[in-house]
């Protein structure tokens, strides 16, 4: 005796798989490119005088800002050129509060 097996649910799997991609899109592809986003505006708007850190931990100001790179000034007035990609945090008197908040949600 042959026994057919029959081929039913390929609509059900269709249904699933294009599920599983909105989900992956929605909590991992959306809030990477807003955090990108995010972070690229926030590198735009870096001014002379603003008090910053790296990604390295390093904490100065901003003396001179070129297209790609920046003139950091430490607390004990040594100067370095760094690329603006490794500017993470804004330490200026106003947002203070928020780069802690900001270091503590990514902990």
């Amino acid at each position: 005796m042959i026994l057919l097996q029959s081929s039913g649910g390929g609509a059900m799997n269709m249904v699933f798989f294009g599920a599983l991609a909105l989900v992956f899109y929605f909590f991992i592809i959306r809030p990477q490119q807003k955090k990108s986003k995010k972070q690229k505006e926030f590198r735009k708007s870096l001014a002379k005088g603003d008090k910053v850190v790296t990604i390295g931990g390093i904490h100065g100001k901003i003396k001179d800002i070129n297209e790609a790179t920046i003139m950091l000034e430490t607390d004990g007035g040594a100067k370095m050129r760094i690329e603006k990609s490794a500017i993470s945090l804004d330490f200026s008197a106003g947002n203070t509060a928020e780069a802690v908040a900001e270091i503590e949600k990514n902990k």
